[in-house]
């Protein structure tokens, strides 16, 4: 049974699940789906074309599914897809997608701080903790779990690696690699994220080869040159992989 205010309003085509609760002043659109056990507190805004799963929380102010801040959106149909067991604090907004992708989506157990923007057509991970106030732009890509702090600014068809962690305050036009800190000013390779791996059960033999194949790429003008040698003088394992496979197919170049 929801728990729905009777402050609240609640579009009668919306679709609601299980043992939800709908604080006041709540407004929930048609073409939505709610799932099971979610949570919005007070003024919480779900707009047209909102997929949300279960167990999540929306804290006052949050506006999920908001209409595209791009000029090129036209009115197409188009969703945002939010997962299961997400946290989603005061003020932040979530635009849904355009006809270049048709959908953003926010994947399961992430923390999204007061205040941050995921734009249209953004693909956000799993198990991601992204600071206060920080901003992605459209079509952002963020691999699980990474860590970005507060106030950090992300330019449009960025690719996020998994794992990385990205100092507050930082901006970036460029891809930034999985397992790496990156900061200063400007944004650059600081080192591979040894504390987060760690805490994440890598072994100490893995996060040498990570730290190896990045000595490797970072120590070569041309990329390439860094993933042939990669390839040829280290092992062959999924997070060498996954780097080298980042790397390559990165559109923007990845932050030196």
């Amino acid at each position: 049974m929801n728990t729905i205010s009777p402050m609240a309003f609640v579009h009668p085509e919306a679709q609601l699940g299980d043992n939800n609760v709908i604080g006041p002043f709540c407004y929930i659109d048609r073409n939505t789906v709610i799932g099971d056990n979610n949570h919005l507190y007070n003024g919480v805004t779900i707009h047209y074309g909102a997929r949300i799963g279960n167990g999540n929380e929306f804290f006052p102010g949050a506006s999920i599914s908001t209409k595209p801040q791009d000029l090129k959106f036209k009115g197409e149909d188009s969703l945002c897809e939010i997962g299961n067991s997400n946290s989603i604090r005061e003020n932040v907004t979530i635009s849904r997608g355009t006809a270049s992708k048709g959908t953003t989506i926010v994947g399961n157990n992430c923390l999204l701080m007061e205040n941050m923007h995921v734009a249209h057509d953004c693909v956000l991970g799993n198990n991601l903790i992204i600071g206060n106030s920080t901003k992605f732009a459209g079509e952002v890509v963020v691999d699980n779990n990474a860590i970005i702090s507060a106030t950090v600014l992300i330019h449009q068809f960025c690719h996020i690696g998994g794992y990385v962690m990205i100092q507050g305050g930082s901006r970036t036009s460029q891809d930034i690699p999985p397992y790496v800190i990156a900061g200063k000013e400007p944004i650059r390779y600081a080192g591979i994220n040894l504390i987060g791996l760690r805490r994440r059960g890598f072994s100490n033999e893995t996060i040498d080869l990570i730290h190896n194949t990045y000595r490797i790429l970072y120590s070569k003008g041309l990329m390439a040159e860094g993933i042939e040698e990669v390839r040829r003088t280290l092992p062959e394992t999924p997070e060498i992989n996954y780097i080298l496979d980042f790397v390559k197919n990165s559109k923007r170049g990845i932050i030196r």
